[in-house]
């Protein structure tokens, strides 16, 4: 009963969350709700014992793409009652779409084979472990070598995007460390010997 009530209330708030993403006319609401629905994705998983994907439900979406959604929304001035105004003319094109997609879901779902469960059967000691292990045991082992090209093309990736991201443009502050690091005290500090009785001009 607790997991059937478990399930219950997580699909209910994930579903009501992602409504409110897209009827919300705060966009910051808007991710903050699209937050609420990974979360509870993530509950949902953990429910069918799939507790890896699960975290890197959180870690990722929540963690890092939800996030900088958020502040990309909050920082940039955007109009977006200028976005709205041609919006009404795609609900029907949307709702076509996503009638679509049920029947998808709903035929996908009948066509599903049920489970065969046999009670005498003995239990297979592969299927006591649980996926996160499992999958780490096949992941290092296995496919351990495109685990480590995947890891280096995402490290090339993201020198590549630094690279391309630092160019001189004119009127650009831009910090030299060379010229940082060999200035002289000499060029930062000057020593005044000040009088008794009498001040110092400042420039």
């Amino acid at each position: 009963m607790i997991g059937v009530f478990a399930f219950y209330l997580f699909s209910f708030v994930l579903l009501t969350s992602a409504i409110f993403v897209i009827s919300a006319r705060n966009p910051v609401y808007s991710v903050l709700f699209l937050i609420l629905a990974f979360f509870n994705a993530a509950g949902l998983f953990v429910l069918l014992g799939a507790e890896f994907v699960a975290m890197i439900l959180v870690i990722v979406y929540v963690g890092a793409v939800a996030v900088l959604f958020l502040f990309v929304v909050m920082m940039l001035d955007i109009n977006f009652s200028e976005l709205r105004k041609g919006c009404m003319e795609y609900v029907p094109l949307g709702l076509i779409l996503g009638g679509v997609l049920l029947a998808e879901l709903i035929t996908l779902y009948r066509a599903w084979p049920p489970a065969a469960i046999d009670e005498g059967a003995s239990i297979d000691p592969v299927a006591s472990v649980d996926n996160t292990r499992a999958l780490g045991s096949i992941l290092y082992t296995d496919y351990v070598f495109p685990f480590q090209v995947s890891g280096l093309i995402l490290l090339v990736a993201m020198i590549g995007a630094i690279v391309l991201t630092l160019r001189v443009r004119p009127g650009v502050l831009r910090q030299k460390v060379g010229a940082q690091v060999s200035r002289k005290t000499s060029d930062i500090l000057k020593v005044e010997h000040v009088s008794s009785g009498k001040g110092v001009d400042h420039v």
